[in-house]
């Protein structure tokens, strides 16, 4: 009975922890790296077809983006999560896949021109499709049995539509230990869904830490904020450009925005259009619209209940296909554009960028986290000039970060949610969040609360029966290679190398518990490697 850390440790994004309790194999979260990857992570110690179920806490890609790949290299097993994150899946992961393919195409392209073999996608739509068809759907507060000695309930974490805590039963030899993951704890107050709910015991909790060395300080209030914002750029003739993940901080700008209508608190601009250019964001507006209302806070339901659509409002604008977006840009009258990706790695989102970062009158609104190495830090961040499309843009346009709106908890709710339990848990694993802030929350559980807490690297296993790590390796750091010598090919051939080291050594370090046998095999391998490129650069050496 012992848990495996995989992903999401000492950095945001990319969650994903396997499970073993006797001769089953579950995950907990398979999400996608976002952004700078700082840490090496280690490959599944296990094969995708060995892996008998999933355990979703919600949607959003870094949890969930890798559920297409690991059905592309073979698991058929089951994926369980909630109503609305199954719902919401269905049109992520789909979303996700377009992507991949779109992007092998055009690096195919460019391969085709300069005589390379052709890129594949990281996966395709079809296998999206295979395992959203492996999905079942769970209600919150509803435990079921799952395997044989394995049983799972959700509990309502108000951090996304659908998201959840898991709490994980496991039974072993007459064992019983139970283990919660918490997902992505929510911020409190947040409009549209519920406050995270408080789980009642546990022995082990895997407590997410984003905001773990921060506060978001006192409670702005938010649609005053955004009504400033937009008055002062439509009055000096520009556009107010929000980069907003499709699901779930669209939906809350769109309840700022009705809000801000109602009470006409923008004048003279009357009617103002608000753009909302993102398909996935409508998809996921009109998942929102239809889900079971036990998703939704108090607020929420009452404003249903007098036949009000909280999302909706004169001037509404929906986009769809890529001419209703190049449209937006040829129109001079000012306006709110709300689209996707929030981080501006991708998406239309982009193509807004292009046509008003240089405008001095315009607003580039940033209302989410953003991930070290995205775009959308280095704006929030002060950059002067960015590359879009192959062309450099001067940064000109009013660079603004609505404070305080967050989907995740910070330091003190955090706490607050942990101390939910009845009893302390006899251990607490701290993951998804950067170096500073999971190592900082880990010290202040201990020295200000006296939890016993650790912030495990990838590759850390730990017995839960026995209560205590088998294995707790070093985080190995992934630096960041600048190569010049050679130009751009020379350039890539060698990251491509030190990439492939670093895979190596992933597979090294999940050997440990391996046959000696294959053990020595293994080291023969790489010494016999080593040596013959040691000889290799010796000759050359030589040669010279």
């Amino acid at each position: 009975m012992k848990v495996t850390f995989i992903g999401a440790l000492h950095e945001v994004t990319g969650s994903c922890t396997l499970v073993e309790c006797g001769s089953r194999k579950m995950l907990v979260d398979c999400g996608m790296e976002q952004g700078i990857n700082t840490f090496e992570n280690v490959e599944l110690p296990v094969k995708p077809a060995d892996i008998d179920c999933v355990f979703l806490t919600h949607a959003h890609i870094d949890h969930s983006g890798h559920l297409p790949l690991l059905y592309k290299n073979g698991f058929r097993g089951k994926v369980y999560a909630t109503e609305a994150t199954c719902s919401l899946c269905d049109i992520m992961l789909k979303d996700s896949a377009h992507i991949q393919e779109s992007d092998a195409e055009w690096k195919s392209r460019k391969a085709r021109r300069a005589g390379r073999p052709e890129v594949e996608p990281l996966y395709t739509l079809r296998d999206a499709q295979g395992v959203l068809e492996l999905f079942h759907p769970c209600r919150y507060k509803e435990k079921k049995q799952v395997e044989e000695g394995v049983f799972i309930r959700f509990n309502d974490m108000g951090h996304l539509l659908g998201s959840a805590a898991v709490e994980l039963w496991l039974m072993e030899d007459g064992v019983q230990k139970k283990i919660v993951f918490s997902g992505d704890v929510g911020n409190t107050n947040q409009p549209i869904i519920n406050d995270p709910t408080p789980v009642g015991e546990a022995d082990y909790v895997v407590l997410e830490s984003t905001y773990g060395n921060r506060l978001h300080g006192p409670r702005p209030e938010y649609v005053e904020a955004l009504a400033e914002v937009i008055q002062r750029t439509f009055d000096r003739g520009g556009n107010v450009v929000i980069p907003s993940f499709a699901v779930g901080r669209t939906q809350e700008m769109l309840y700022f925005l009705r809000q801000i209508k109602e009470a006409k608190m923008i004048h003279g601009h009357d009617g103002f259009p608000v753009y909302v250019d993102s398909p996935l964001a409508n998809e996921a507006t009109r998942i929102f619209l239809q889900c079971d209302t036990e998703n939704f806070d108090s607020e929420m339901k009452d404003l249903i209940r007098n036949g009000i659509n909280p999302i909706w409002f004169d001037g509404l604008r929906i986009s769809v296909t890529q001419q209703d977006s190049q449209a937006i840009n040829f129109d001079p009258e000012p306006k709110v554009i709300l689209s996707a990706s929030g981080m501006c790695e991708a998406g239309r989102i982009r193509h807004h960028l292009k046509h008003n970062l240089w405008r001095k009158e315009s607003t580039i609104l940033f209302v989410g986290y953003q991930s070290v190495g995205t775009l959308g830090r280095s704006l929030c961040d002060g950059v002067k000039k960015v590359k879009l499309f192959d062309e450099e843009i001067a940064v000109e346009a009013e660079i603004r970060v609505l404070p305080g709106v967050s989907g995740h908890a910070d330091r003190d709710g955090l706490v607050q949610w942990l101390q939910g339990f009845e009893k302390k848990p006899d251990w607490v694993f701290i993951n998804h969040g950067d170096d500073d802030s999971c190592t900082d929350f880990t010290q202040y559980l201990i020295k200000e609360y006296g939890y016993r807490a650790t912030a495990p690297y990838s590759g850390a296993e730990f017995d839960l029966a026995q209560c205590c790590f088998t294995y707790e390796p070093a985080g190995i750091r992934r630096e960041k290679t600048v190569y010049t010598s050679g130009g751009a090919k020379a350039a890539a051939l060698f990251n491509g190398l030190l990439d492939a080291v670093r895979r190596l050594l992933g597979i090294a370090q999940s050997c440990q518990g391996r046959p000696n046998k294959d053990i020595k095999k293994f080291t023969g391998q790489v010494v016999e490697l080593c040596e013959q490129w040691e000889e290799n650069g010796s000759e050359k050496k030589k040669k010279k």
